[in-house]
């Protein structure tokens, strides 16, 4: 890596004005130049930097509340992606011409950089930090949501905010067998792994992936690159710091809340830790809201003078409910790190008690429900034709999608009241992962030329539904009669860290373990390789041993839960639902296409009001046909052979008299065409005129002998054979 620092002040004077001094820093990412640079845009913000590599190039701007927001007990961490259609020179579609909410890409890569930041803050952090990634040109080489994270990571340290980074991000893939990072578009898309490895100079905080079957070892190869370049990364960003003076807020809690850790742990501790150790879920919520009511009562009891009730007053901040949480979370970890039994009783590696059915929805194509202890999934698949894939109107080179999966978490599967309101940036990230894992096993759109929807109902939740889904989805699949590969599993995992203590890594986290644990770890797969994988720390990183003994106990846990699922299906169906639609291809030659959707769309129009069916025609002149019914297939085939009807010398038609005249009689071929039957080709022996022999009206087989260079068409009835028959054009 080359990095380097400049300050430049490219204009001395313009009217007057001097243009403000510019600092930058060249870094070399996966033999890319990427320039970062700040001083010159968007000075109001508290950190703001342009990144550029190639022509894709962002600007990232960091702001900081001078105060702590008033009655919240968590993080207020906002961060917003934007992508500008102009960044690829395109104006938006839609009635409004403009940008519109959030595309589902866009909120991923939100995630993305939220993920490995919010560790990073201290605990008691009160402040509004929004970061705000804006993509103003893409080259749809150099993609920016590695670019966006790193320009996110500088702007935090510029702001000076109490941010215990750097971080640095990175993409790898592997072309030709070598491992590159930060890969262009085309090159992820024809390689077998897409990982994002992000982290500090020292550890990895978050991973996200989308791989071809990839074994545990092909996953640390490459979470060890990308560390590599991390490093330089953070070493490139401290130096920059440093160049500029940046100074970095020292944050100390202002509230000491001691007294009150001493009241719940002489008030409550015996019943949270006997709530702990039974293992049913109800006895323990049961004791734990008993518990919680002691101690606001002792809380209560405090003179209204006291430091503990006057500061939750002024601040809103519900300390009791903070501090309990705590108490939890101690208890919690130390049954597991001293008596190596979790909240439910289980082992480390031990998975929850699983049951599956299939075929549960009599309309549905396909349908399945995955059940894991206290999480139950219910997945189900829609089929259809070409025409409903989703169209894509973004930045990015995809422009389709012919495999959708949506996650849908409603409030009553965790008992809870509250509207049914359209996804969250939760529910796109679970269902992406979701979809993203049973990819690698779906068949090409050449053997199955279906558009796939699935849809995953979270029915109950304790944790783990993203993985749920990601199984429910895949028997679904099977059960609809999809040929799938294979069978795709996915578990979660979790981590318990203490200072000097080594690690452990806890199978199938359930809900409990997710929030008070210190790792969200999932993996997807069938059982020789990884199709997805995403990792969330809330602690500041996992070393590599700790990483790679995650990935070997989830493939242990993967197997289980994929001998469970076998016990109710084990291969697609061999017949599609009754319910699905059929499809069916034909050739048209490609100058023929305008003809059948004529002027306005009005052709095709008119055979889809005809037949019922969806018509999606490729610009090779592959029409697909979708229909309910093969009625409607037929009528719908039949109507565009008339429509691209060509007529040639020896073949054999059935058509309908129309017309008569002295010396032949007009027959209809089809599509707007006819030809003419001569006097003396009509019968073997000579006839003198064409009736009785042949009326307006009369259907007749007859093979074209002639077409002249005018186009007109020469029939022969008495030329036809018996074997003519045979060859009939339908």
């Amino acid at each position: 890596m080359c990095t380097e620092i400049k300050s430049a002040c490219e204009q001395p004077k313009k009217e007057g004005k001097m243009v403000p001094e510019t600092k930058r820093v060249e870094l070399e990412i996966g033999g890319k130049k990427v320039i970062v640079e700040t001083g010159k845009y968007a000075q109001s913000t508290n950190g703001s930097v342009t990144v550029r590599c190639g022509d894709t190039m962002l600007f990232v701007h960091c702001c900081v509340s001078k105060e702590p927001r008033v009655g919240i007990d968590f993080f207020p961490l906002l961060i917003d992606y934007e992508e500008r259609m102009s960044a690829i020179g395109r104006i938006p579609g839609g009635y409004n011409r403009s940008e519109g909410k959030a595309s589902d890409k866009a909120i991923l890569i939100s995630r993305l950089i939220d993920r490995p930041i919010r560790p990073l803050f201290p605990k008691g952090y009160r402040n509004d930090v929004q970061i705000v990634a804006q993509l103003f040109s893409y080259d749809q080489e150099n993609q920016p949501d590695t670019l966006a994270m790193l320009g996110a990571s500088f702007s935090l340290m510029l702001s000076g905010a109490p941010f215990e980074g750097p971080i640095g991000a990175v993409r790898v893939s592997r072309v030709d067998g070598q491992l590159v990072a930060n890969p262009t578009h085309r090159q992820a898309d024809s390689s077998n792994l897409d990982i994002v490895v992000a982290g500090t100079a020292d550890s990895v905080i978050m991973v996200e992936a989308g791989c071809k079957f990839v074994s545990e070892d092909e996953i640390m190869e490459a979470v060890e690159f990308a560390q590599v370049e991390i490093r330089k990364q953070c070493e490139a960003q401290e130096q920059f710091v440093k160049e500029l003076g940046i100074v970095k807020e020292e944050f100390v809690d202002p509230y000491d809340m001691s007294e009150l850790k001493q009241i719940i742990n002489d008030t409550a501790h015996d019943m949270i830790f006997d709530a702990y150790h039974h293992f049913d879920r109800e006895y323990r919520e049961k004791k734990l809201e008993e518990a919680k009511t002691l101690v606001k009562e002792k809380i209560e009891a405090l003179p209204d003078d006291h430091y503990i009730k006057t500061t939750i007053e002024e601040t809103g901040i519900d300390f009791v409910a903070e501090e309990f949480k705590a108490a939890e979370k101690k208890i919690m970890r130390a049954m597991i790190l001293d008596e190596g039994v979790r909240a439910d009783g289980r082992k480390s590696t031990e998975v929850r008690p699983i049951w599956c059915e299939v075929g549960v929805i009599p309309r549905a194509h396909g349908s399945a429900v995955f059940t894991r202890g206290q999480t139950q999934i219910l997945s189900v698949v829609t089929l259809a034709g070409p025409a409903m894939k989703q169209e894509i109107d973004g930045v990015d080179p995809e422009t389709e999608k012919t495999y959708m999966h949506k996650y849908i978490f409603p409030g009553f599967s965790v008992g809870e009241v509250k509207p049914l309101r359209g996804p969250g940036r939760r529910e796109v990230g679970h269902g992406n992962l979701a979809e993203r894992a049973n990819v690698p096993a779906l068949p090409s759109q050449e053997e199955f030329g279906y558009t796939i929807r699935v849809t995953s109902d979270v029915l109950e939740s304790n944790g783990s539904t993203s993985m749920g889904s990601t199984c429910g989805s895949s028997m679904a699949l099977m059960n609809a009669g999809v040929p799938v590969k294979c069978m795709i599993g996915g578990v979660a995992m979790g981590m318990i860290t203490e200072p000097g203590r080594e690690p452990v890594v806890l199978t199938d986290i359930q809900g409990i373990e997710d929030f008070l644990g210190d790792m969200d770890f999932k993996v997807t797969g069938n059982d020789d390789g990884i199709t997805a994988l995403q990792m969330d720390m809330k602690a500041k990183g996992i070393a590599n041993d700790t990483l790679r003994r995650a990935l070997a106990q989830a493939k242990e846990g993967r197997l289980h839960i994929l001998g469970e699922m076998r016990k109710v299906i084990t291969q697609p169906a061999d017949h599609l639902s009754p319910f699905a639609p059929s499809i069916s291809t034909m050739t048209i030659p490609v100058e023929d296409i305008g003809t059948v959707i004529g002027p306005g769309g009005k052709q095709i129009r008119s055979i889809i009001e005809a037949s019922g069916a969806e018509i999606d025609i490729q610009d090779n002149g592959i029409v697909t046909i979708t229909s309910n019914d093969q009625e409607g297939a037929e009528i719908a085939k039949r109507m565009i052979r008339e429509l691209t009807f060509k007529p040639e010398v020896g073949m054999v038609l059935k058509g309908k008299v129309v017309r008569i005249i002295p010396i032949g009689a007009f027959v209809e071929l089809g599509g707007g065409k006819d030809g003419m039957v001569h006097i003396s080709q009509v019968c073997n022996e000579r006839i003198e005129t064409i009736e009785p022999h042949l009326n307006i009206g009369d259907e007749v087989i007859v093979k074209v002998i002639k077409i002249d260079d005018k186009g007109r068409i020469n029939l022969t009835i008495k030329g036809v054979t018996e074997e003519d028959k045979t060859k009939l054009y339908n």
